[in-house]
C-alpha cells in the first residue's frame, strides 16, 4: 500500500523540506504552491493526508479542504503560522484534528501524518539531530544556512570571520511566514 501526502504551501523552501522529511520517513509526498493545483493534484494523486497551509496565495486552505472533500475522503494537517482562536474553531468544525503552528519540530508532522494513517512510525536513523535539512536564505548583507534539525529549526551563525558556529540551540525557533 502506498501511504501518500500532498503538501500545499507557497513558502517553496519549507513546502520542499517538508517533502524531503517526508520523504524520509517512507512516505510518498508531492507538493503544490497554492490552492488551485494543490485541489487538481489531489484529485489525481487521491493522497491519504493533505497537509495544508492556511494562508494561500489564491485561496484560504480550508477553501481547498472544502473543495477536496467534496470528491473523496480525505486526511488533512493544517499549518499555519496565524494560529488564531477563528482558525482554530473553523478546522474544529471541519472536523480537522491535527493543527500545527509554524514554528512546528517536524516530528510533530511525522506524528500527526503517521496517526492520522493509523500507521505504527517506525523510529528511523533520521530521528538523530544530526541528520538535518538545509535550507538557504539571502538576506541583503549576509547569506547564511538554516538548518532544519528533526525536533526544531536550528539558526546556523556563519558570520564570525571563520569561527565555528555555535552548537545548535535546541530552544531557538525560526518562523515560516
Amino acid at each position: 500500500m502506498v501511504n501518500r501526502v500532498l503538501v500545499v504551501d507557497d513558502e517553496q523552501t519549507l513546502a520542499q523540506n517538508l517533502q524531503a522529511y517526508l520523504q524520509a520517513q517512507g512516505l510518498e509526498a508531492h507538493l503544490a504552491h497554492d490552492g488551485a493545483s494543490g485541489i487538481e493534484l489531489a484529485e489525481n494523486l487521491a493522497p491519504d493526508v493533505i497537509v495544508l497551509d492556511y494562508r494561500l496565495p489564491d485561496m484560504e486552505g480550508f477553501q481547498v479542504l472544502e473543495t477536496v472533500r467534496r470528491n473523496r475522503q480525505c486526511h488533512f494537517v493544517l499549518i499555519t503560522a496565524h494560529p488564531t482562536a477563528e482558525v482554530r474553531e473553523r478546522a474544529a468544525e471541519l472536523g480537522v484534528s491535527h493543527v500545527l503552528f509554524k514554528p512546528f519540530p517536524l516530528m510533530e508532522l511525522a506524528r500527526a501524518v503517521f496517526d492520522l494513517m493509523g500507521i505504527e512510525r517506525q523510529r528511523r536513523a533520521t530521528d538523530q539531530p544530526a541528520e538535518g535539512f538545509v535550507e538557504r536564505r539571502q538576506t541583503r548583507n549576509e547569506s547564511f544556512p538554516l538548518q532544519l534539525y528533526d525536533g526544531s529549526w536550528v539558526l546556523a551563525d556563519r558570520r564570525r570571520n571563520g569561527a565555528k558556529p555555535p552548537e545548535p540551540d535546541d530552544e531557538q525557533l525560526l518562523t515560516g511566514e
